[in-house]
């Protein structure tokens, strides 16, 4: 019996509220509806600082379970926003971590910018750098840019936009089909 596929779904803030966090949520919503499963990945302000003398083993525990999230996924959803022109730091601190493994190598990677027209490129050229010295397959179809503004989030946290949300769910089924190797 053929299950169906996880997509990881990778916040790039730490901001409680963030709009990021708010497309995550949506997009484990829509999932469900679609029927792909997801797990929402939220270790990372627990990550230590990179370290490559760290990077062996035993490997920090908290690196541990990231990479190990990475792994069992099929798929990863990454939604991060910028600052100063490029990934928030503890964003960075996280993609540094896979860099030495290979549960990331040749998984099916997409991402969401959420920020609003003209911002977020700097974000998304290092996405696009950092994933290729992963060997992270990217989607190029589900790397979208999808702007919520804090007004599009409910009080549950999850945006109710229609349109929104069918944008979501196409880069949610895109992203799984990609992870159940039918794309």
């Amino acid at each position: 019996m053929r299950t169906s596929p996880v997509v990881l779904l990778l916040s790039g803030s730490l901001r409680a509220g963030s709009a990021n966090e708010a497309l995550l949520r949506t997009a484990r919503a829509v999932a469900a509806q679609a029927g792909v499963r997801t797990l929402m990945y939220d270790g990372l302000g627990g990550l230590p600082h990179f370290n490559p003398d760290d990077d062996r083993e035993p490997l920090p525990a908290a690196v541990a379970g990231m990479r190990a999230a990475i792994g069992a996924a099929d798929a990863v959803l990454i939604c991060a926003p910028e600052y100063a022109g490029t990934l928030p730091g503890a964003f960075k601190n996280l993609l540094d971590w896979t860099v030495g493994g290979t549960e990331i190598c040749d998984k099916p990677v997409a991402w969401v910018n959420v920020a609003a027209p003209g911002r977020g490129e700097g974000a998304e050229a290092t996405l696009r750098t950092v994933l290729g010295y992963t060997g992270a397959a990217v989607v190029e179809a589900a790397c979208v840019r999808v702007p919520v503004g804090h007004g599009d989030v409910g009080e549950d946290g999850v945006v109710a936009d229609p349109e929104i949300r069918r944008r979501v769910g196409d880069v949610v089924r895109l992203l799984a089909a990609a992870g159940a190797g039918e794309a």
